[in-house]
């Protein structure tokens, strides 16, 4: 017999949405470059490789935030410890709101997401550090040394 589910992720979003602050990637944007901000980039390590990311975020895989944001944990990093605000985004915003969600339960104030998370980032033009080569490319040329119409 198998597990009955009574709670299904539609629903852990739709909560953690209504205790959270959700940004649009118009406002992530213009919060782009402020000193007192910090994004945190939940994404996975490979997705990283893959897909870039956005300059100057603190990557902090979604599965090590909470052992990151407890300043008891030997894992903490100290960008939990500062006074900015932090903005969460994840690649298309689910994970980035539960997230979110999470971190300011255990006590980490403002935070927020980014509604539509890297995916929306990159589609409103926002800046973008690619990888180095492209999935399945080792010693390939940089990107920077391609054409525009092959790094994109």
């Amino acid at each position: 017999m198998g597990t009955k589910i009574i709670l299904g992720v539609d629903d852990l979003i739709e909560a953690a949405e209504a205790e959270i602050e959700t940004i649009s990637v118009k406002q992530a944007l213009a919060l782009h470059g402020d000193a007192d901000v910090a994004f945190i980039d939940l994404r996975d390590t490979r997705e990283l490789d893959r897909e870039g990311r956005i300059p100057g975020a603190v990557h902090i895989p979604r599965g090590m935030m909470e052992f990151r944001i407890d300043p008891r944990s030997p894992s903490h990093h100290e960008i939990f410890a500062s006074d900015k605000r932090f903005v969460f985004f994840c690649a298309g915003g689910v994970r980035s709101a539960l997230a979110a969600q999470t971190a300011k339960r255990m006590g980490l104030d403002p935070v927020c997401h980014v509604a539509g998370g890297y995916g929306a980032w990159k589609r409103a033009g926002g800046a973008v550090d690619l990888p180095e080569y492209a999935p399945g490319e080792y010693e390939a040329a940089p990107r920077a040394a391609r054409a525009p119409a092959e790094a994109a």
